[in-house]
Order: C-alpha cells, then sequence, then structure tokens
C-alpha cells in the first residue's frame, strides 16, 4: 500500500488501524511540498483544518464510532466548489477575494464520509478551457509531460490524482470538464446523469436554479472509489418540491453477453489514429471476453447538427454568469462584418445572445434527439466512444476560438473536438471516462462509457469490470508508485 493506493483501500487501512489519519494526512502533504511546485496543481491549502480533522478521525476510530466510507481519506476539491474560509475565483481576478462562508453541498456529503479535504485545486478562468492555466494562480503542467495540459477545466483535480498528491477528487462538467482531464491524465471521472448530484455551492453567485448541462461529480484513480463517491454525493432530492430521482439499479458481474456499441471514430469530429487503434484493441478484448459487439452502431442522428445543438445550448447555458454589458459587447461583435471569425466563435456568439424562443425551439430538438438515445439503449447496454480528438496537447496560450489541433496530420478547429463532449452530454447521459491505453509518445489514452439517463451505475459497473480485467490506473513515469511510500515519518517521496 502506498499514496497511489485507491481511497477505498486507505480508508479500509485506516479502520484497521494500519495507518493513522494523521500520518495518512502528513504523507501527502510531504508529497505535494515536494511535488506539487513543478505542477501546480493543488492552489489553495487548509493545513491546519485538515490535521484537525485527522486528529478527530483517530478519535472516532479509537472510540469505536460508525466510520464512512471514506473515513480519514486526505483529498482536494476543485477550486470552484466552495470550501469554508477559502476563495472560489473559478480563476477570475474579480473574484480573488470571494472567500466562502461554507462548504457547498457534496463537500459536506464527503466530510461526512470521513473524507478530510485539505486543498483546493487549480482551473482555468471561468472554467471554460482544456487547459488550467490563470491570473490568479497560474498554469498547470500534466504529470505526464509538463510541457502539455492536464485538461480543464478540472485540470488540476487530474493532475493531482495522476501524481499520488490526492487520494480522491471532486470535478464538474458542462464541455467535458471531467471527462477531458480524465483522458488526457490517465485517471477516472463519471459524469453524472443530470440533475442526480446537487451543485449547490458549486457557482460564484449563488443560485436557486439548476444551470442547463452542467453536472458534478467525482475523480480518482479506481473505477471503485468512482462508485462510492457517486453514492455519497448524489442528492436523490432536487429542490422544495422533494423530488425525488435515483440511478437505475444493476447487476453486471461478467462483460460476457453484455451488448456494448463501439464508436471509434466520426467523420464529422475525426479522432487521431492512436484513439481509434486503442478504441479498436478494447472491442477486440470484449469479444474475446463474450461481450456481443457492435462496431459503430449508434442512435440514428446527424452528427453536425448534433455538434451545433450541444453548442448552442452549452454556450446559452454559461451565459448565465456573464454580465449585460458583456452580452451587448458580444451581440455588437455579432453584428460586426469586419471581424475575424472562427466557427466556435461564431457559435458561441449566437448561443450566448439567443432568444428565449430560439432556446424553446432548440430544447424541442434535443429532447427529440434523446428519444433517438432512449431507444437505442432499448438494444444495448452500454456505448464506448472517444472522449476527445486527441492525446494531451501542448500548453497553447491562445483563446479556443482560434486554435488549432493536428489530426492525423491535418490542423484542425480546436472547437470541431467537442462534438465529443456534446455526443452525451446535451441529452443528460451518464458517461464514465476511464483510461485504456497509452499513444506511441507515451500519453493516456481513455474512453467515456456512455448509458442511457439514469444507468449511472451501469456505467460505473462497466468500468469496474475494465479496471479488473484489461487496463487498472498506471502511475507517470516520472511519479512511481516506489516513490509514493509512506512510513511513521510521512512520504519518502
Amino acid at each position: 500500500m502506498n499514496l497511489y493506493s485507491s481511497a477505498s483501500e486507505l480508508a479500509r487501512a485506516v479502520r484497521a488501524r494500519k495507518i493513522g489519519a494523521q500520518e495518512l494526512l502528513d504523507a501527502y502533504l510531504v508529497r505535494v511540498d515536494k511535488l506539487n511546485p513543478e505542477l501546480n496543481a493543488i492552489v489553495v491549502r487548509v493545513d491546519d483544518e485538515a490535521r484537525k480533522a485527522a486528529r478527530d478521525a483517530e478519535k472516532a476510530v479509537a472510540s469505536g464510532d460508525a466510520l464512512g466510507p471514506f473515513h480519514g481519506v486526505p483529498m482536494t476539491v476543485k477550486e470552484s466548489f466552495s470550501l469554508a474560509g477559502t476563495p472560489t475565483t473559478y480563476g477570475l481576478p474579480p473574484f480573488r477575494d470571494n472567500i466562502a462562508g461554507e462548504d457547498a453541498l457534496a463537500v459536506r456529503r464527503l466530510k461526512t464520509a470521513g473524507a478530510i479535504v485539505f486543498g483546493k485545486t487549480n482551473v482555468p478562468p471561468a472554467l471554460a478551457d482544456a487547459q488550467s492555466a490563470n491570473p490568479i494562480y497560474g498554469r498547470t503542467n500534466n504529470p505526464w509531460a509538463l510541457d502539455r495540459t492536464p485538461g480543464g477545466s478540472s485540470g488540476g483535480s487530474a493532475a493531482a490524482l495522476a501524481a499520488g498528491l490526492t487520494a480522491l477528487e471532486l470535478g464538474s462538467d458542462i464541455a467535458s470538464s471531467l471527462r477531458n482531464p480524465a483522458h488526457y491524465c490517465g485517471v477516472y471521472a463519471h459524469k453524472p446523469t443530470y440533475g442526480l448530484c446537487s451543485s449547490e455551492g458549486h457557482w460564484l453567485r449563488r443560485r436557486h436554479a439548476l444551470g442547463d448541462i452542467s453536472v458534478i461529480g467525482p475523480m480518482a484513480r479506481s473505477a471503485e472509489d468512482l462508485e462510492t463517491a457517486f453514492a455519497v454525493i448524489a442528492d436523490h432530492s432536487q429542490g422544495p418540491s422533494g423530488a425525488t430521482i435515483r440511478p437505475h439499479e444493476v447487476s453486471m458481474a461478467s462483460l460476457r453477453g453484455l451488448k456494448v456499441a463501439v464508436v471509434t471514430n466520426d467523420d464529422y469530429a475525426p479522432v487521431d489514429r492512436c484513439i481509434e487503434n486503442e478504441i479498436s484493441k478494447l472491442a477486440a478484448f470484449l469479444c474475446e471476453e463474450g461481450a456481443e459487439v457492435a462496431i459503430d452502431a449508434r442512435p440514428d442522428l446527424e452528427s453536425q447538427r448534433v455538434h451545433l445543438v450541444y453548442e448552442l445550448l452549452m454556450r446559452a447555458a454559461i451565459s448565465q454568469e456573464i454580465s449585460d454589458e458583456e452580452v451587448a459587447a458580444f451581440e455588437a461583435e455579432k453584428l460586426d462584418d469586419t471581424r475575424p471569425t472562427s466557427q466556435l466563435r461564431s457559435i458561441f456568439l449566437d448561443g450566448v445572445s439567443m432568444s428565449h424562443r430560439a432556446w424553446l425551439r432548440l430544447n424541442e430538438e434535443r429532447q427529440a434527439m434523446y428519444h433517438k438515445w432512449h431507444e437505442f439503449f432499448t438494444g444495448y447496454d452500454v456505448l464506448l466512444s472517444p472522449v476527445l480528438a486527441t492525446p494531451a496537447f501542448p500548453h497553447d496560450d491562445r483563446i479556443p476560438a482560434w486554435r488549432t489541433l493536428t489530426v492525423n496530420g491535418v490542423e484542425t478547429e480546436f472547437g470541431r473536438q467537442l462534438f465529443w463532449a456534446g455526443y452525451t452530454g446535451a441529452f443528460y447521459l451518464p458517461s464514465t471516462a476511464v483510461p485504456i491505453g497509452l499513444s506511441d509518445g507515451g500519453l493516456p489514452i481513455g474512453i467515456q462509457i456512455v448509458g442511457d439517463r439514469l444507468d449511472d451505475l451501469k456505467c460505473l459497473r462497466f468500468a469496474r469490470l475494465l479496471e479488473e480485467r484489461y487496463r487498472a490506473f498506471q502511475s507517470p513515469p516520472g511519479y512511481p508508485p516506489e516513490l509514493a511510500t509512506f512510513n511513521r515519518e510521512g512520504a519518502k517521496g
């Protein structure tokens, strides 16, 4: 056992008194002190509060109290979650002094489950990039290659997990912000069915209404941790009405007999051959395991239209946080025929300034598309698809609207790959991102396991089977497990 052990394993060790909560926390803090400077993944620390919580955790073990599933486990949370006494800035300088008065609901639930929160992890400005760099905290690097992005907006979360700086994480996702960092850093993440996990406390300004598409979810180094953390934060009761929704129960003990659709690529949003090849290898393995695999089976939807509907609805959703003055400026830009443009920028401008009538029509179209997804899942247990077009890309200071990616040797608009975020996200579907291999350059490659609405447990159980039978988390070469051991003096590396 070491600091790369799963949160569940560490909690079992604390409960069995094989290691003390204070000893475990100190080991992580020593490792953070040593390795975080080159990564800049953890940007806020609350060591004193965490040490008090660790002392209390040890007292609870000694007293024989009832203990939660993460009792004594050190963890961090994405900077965008409220953590009492710390700034919640979204990486935006005007919010530098926005100090939280209380914890976000999901943070409170994880603490009640025994987790010890000792810090917060980095994000891009306004949570709006597949990189995690901002004017307040600076840039986060990918532990697999320091010159590359760890993803965003939960990039600090994924980097901290991959480097063994924390045992568990809490992130959020509206445009693959859980899934792309997991893919880039070789860790696990679950984007829940929309509405299952409360976003209370994950905002800059207090809200009473749910934002469209956006969800919160766990990140971890094991599928078991994802499932346990999901159970902890799933709200089951939304709003004053007390309406209750729960994920569907599922029994899934083997890959044999499962009906699996596998999407390896898409003509509208091509992925790099290294990703397509790893997905094809996984499909072949699933066949060997006795699964019924259908290559390129997918709902009857036109990809370009799916992407456009998603992008417009997603941009409309984020406009809730944009000031009236900013919207007016965007509307003026939209009318300026002399301005340079890109597909991503044009869609952004249309989305943030659309009328409510236009939104209603798009929402109706979305629901019609979802019915095709629902019909599709009557014949398949899960669908596997790419997370993004490429492995982690080099740091790029161009804004996303003008950024490009090289896919199979061809320069493509960066925004085109957001198709894979909206392919499932626009329709409120659960998606579990898991590592499945490495590129020729040694960078992680992941997939997303997609299910119908409320089939979260089906996605998570499938992830556990892949973890057991195909591939589990592997640490980056520069951060090997043997340097993540601990003893009574703390971490050795």
